[in-house]
């Protein structure tokens, strides 16, 4: 069983209040360098946000010489357009490259 995605970030408690606002989940855990979040229907797999003060972003899409994603997460959603304008009210960045038809690619909020 997969218990949790652990994202690393310069900011923990902001990047977890942006994916709680934007998931409707839970705050299991919080400490200045950790916060855990779950499905309040649940337990796992949680989300959780590590400290990592040396943390470089990533560059989308992919350059030589950049830092690459590492990982990402793909949400469902029935209102792509809604739920976009959604994230980018919560604080998202909706990025200039798409991939494809009928999904966004957009960069979490972190405060």
């Amino acid at each position: 069983m997969l218990g949790a995605f652990v994202f690393g970030t310069p900011d923990p408690p902001a990047l977890a209040d942006f994916h709680q606002a934007l998931l409707g989940w839970e705050e299991v855990e919080r400490e200045p360098q950790w916060v855990r979040l779950r499905d309040s229907e649940r337990e796992r797999p949680g989300l959780s946000f590590q400290l990592e003060a040396d943390h470089s972003p990533p560059v989308w899409p992919q350059l030589p010489g950049t830092q690459q994603m590492q990982a990402h997460l793909d949400i469902q959603v029935d209102d792509l357009d809604g739920e976009t304008e959604r994230a980018r009210a919560l604080g998202a960045t909706v990025e200039e490259h798409q991939p494809q038809e009928g999904v966004r690619v957009l960069v979490a909020g972190e405060g």
